[in-house]
């Protein structure tokens, strides 16, 4: 089992959730309104009067096997429109409730 965390411009609005849901992932967690700033390039998402944008973030707990087709998907969208930023991670679970 894998968590998985996705971060992603407000504008993709639940186009990120249809995403998940159509790899048939039913659970999630999800943040709105994070602010941030990417390591390598891109402008900040930080709602304020300077940097308007923001961010919303997932949190998934994953099947194995369901964690590089999901990575595929959101790469696949990130290509449609790299101006938007999503950035999404992964890391082993060791115990879980």
């Amino acid at each position: 089992m894998k968590a998985v965390f996705i971060v992603y411009n407000q504008a993709y609005g639940d186009e990120i959730v249809a995403v998940v849901e159509s790899l048939g992932q039913r659970g999630f967690t999800r943040f709105d309104g994070v602010g941030g700033r990417g390591s390598v390039d891109g402008i900040p998402h930080l709602d304020s009067h300077a940097w308007p944008e923001y961010n919303d973030a997932l949190m998934l707990m994953v099947e194995d096997a369901k964690v590089a087709p999901l990575m595929d998907a959101l790469r696949a969208k990130d290509a449609e429109t790299p101006d938007l930023g999503l950035r999404a991670f992964s890391w082993n679970l060791e115990h879980i409730l």
